[in-house]
């Protein structure tokens, strides 16, 4: 499994897109989501939820817990809320208020702390004077999930759908199994019909989330591989441009994903794998499923079935007991597998994980071996970058200005490209600025 879901790139989505502010009247409720893409499609699901009620004017606050600093920047960003609206209601939830609820409740800015199951519940949001503060069931008995009808987001030029949630492995650096519960799938037929509608919505591109998105159909009738869903949403949506995954632990990749991987273009030649560390040892530390090895093995059968395929991956820097030597596994884990695109995190200890009571890492050599690993991410970026220059692709316009290819690489358009958003065109691509392609519409 992948640091469920919440590792995927926790300081990017503080620092930029994923952490947003959802508003779409002056007098709707706020919703700041921090975390994850799974966290997106949830805020989602919480506004609506919220315009139901009634809730105008209130501020919801969708906590990550994945790390420690993950806790202090929801606090900070409740904080910073109520200074802004300081006659606002303010209802936190998430993960982090899953795990530590009474912390959350403690706060004098919080009116209301719901948990991840009453959260995507719309009675729960129906706060009345006799309406307990703190709503926060045992996540751990939750085996279902509920199939909430979002056909876009807005503007959007893409979706994320829920189709898998919590995790049954214990990852000795991971909180989340304790925030989001046991895995539970969403039926195909069910996952099937929601795409169907986003893109007769006329959604080019529909991502599939998921905490532990590999181990989808392990508790549905006959045990489904996630290929299995993959190919149906390939076949029953035939109209759909694109279908990306979110995030997976691609060591459980299965045989049926394997194939639509090299043959189905609609399915995006970007995956974005939960390796953490290149060392055997740290990995066995961290209780993860596979060896470095079968990591660099997996990737070279990916580039020789789908040439073009691109990758990126989460990597902890500084974890417990990691030497020099071991670190420097990680570091050449780049090339190996010919990563393209890196998550890079000094190990943070999280209250109540196995790894938080291991030996540590200094912090500043931790903060050192981040740096260095994320130069290297950076120069891996690049040589991804420069291979595209030259060519042309299909870029999915996602704002004014940008889109992005299918393997996941970002493009600045010219500032005369007259595409809407959510088109999808051809671009001629010029250059790069080291983050970013530079493209002319064709």
């Amino acid at each position: 499994m992948r640091p469920p879901l919440a590792f995927i790139a926790l300081r990017r989505h503080f620092a930029r897109t994923m952490s947003m502010l959802a508003k779409t009247k002056a007098d709707e409720a706020k919703i700041i989501t921090l975390g994850c893409r799974l966290n997106t499609f949830e805020s989602e699901v919480m506004g609506r939820h919220a315009r139901n009620a009634g809730l105008d004017g209130a501020v919801i606050v969708n906590t990550c817990a994945v790390t420690g600093e993950a806790v202090r920047q929801a606090r900070q960003t409740i904080r910073r809320a109520k200074r802004e609206n300081p006659d606002a209601k303010v209802i936190v939830t998430g993960c982090a208020a899953q795990v530590d609820a009474d912390m959350f409740a403690a706060m004098d800015e919080v009116d209301h702390v719901l948990g991840n199951a009453e959260k995507m519940s719309g009675p729960h949001w129906n706060f009345t004077a006799d309406t307990p503060r703190v709503q926060v069931g045992d996540i751990q008995g939750e085996h279902k999930i509920h199939t909430h009808n979002i056909e876009r987001f807005g503007s959007r030029a893409r979706t994320y759908i829920e189709v898998q949630n919590g995790c049954d492995h214990r990852c000795t650096f991971c909180i989340i199994p304790f925030g989001r519960g046991p895995a539970r799938s969403v039926p195909a037929d069910e996952v099937v019909a929601q795409v169907q509608k986003i893109a007769a919505n006329g959604v080019a591109e529909v991502v599939l989330s998921g905490v532990d998105m590999t181990s989808w159909g392990k508790d549905l009738p006959g045990a489904p591989p996630l290929g299995a869903l993959v190919g149906a949403i390939l076949r029953g949506v035939p109209d759909l441009p694109r279908l990306r995954l979110s995030s997976i632990d691609a060591i459980m990749m299965d045989d049926e994903l394997f194939a639509l991987m090299q043959g189905e273009e609609r399915l995006t030649p970007y995956l974005h794998l939960s390796l953490q560390a290149g060392d055997n040892m740290i990995l066995k530390r961290m209780k993860r499923r596979h060896s470095r090895e079968e990591a660099i093995d997996l990737c070279a059968k990916l580039k020789a079935a789908r040439p073009g395929i691109a990758f990126g991956a989460d990597l902890i820097a500084g974890f417990p007991t990691e030497t020099e030597k071991m670190f420097e596994n990680t570091l050449k884990l780049v090339a190996e597998c010919d990563l393209s695109y890196l998550h890079v995190f000094p190990f943070s200890p999280r209250t109540g994980t196995p790894a938080a009571r291991m030996p540590a890492v200094p912090t500043a050599v931790a903060k050192e071996r981040a740096a260095r690993l994320r130069e290297v991410g950076a120069a891996a970026l690049v040589r991804h970058l420069d291979r595209h220059v030259g060519q042309i692709g299909d870029v999915l316009v996602e704002k004014s200005g940008f889109g992005r290819l299918a393997d996941f690489s970002q493009v600045k358009l010219s500032e005369d490209t007259p595409a809407r958003i959510g088109a999808i065109i051809a671009v001629h691509i010029d250059g790069h600025d080291g983050t970013r392609l530079r493209g002319t519409m064709v």
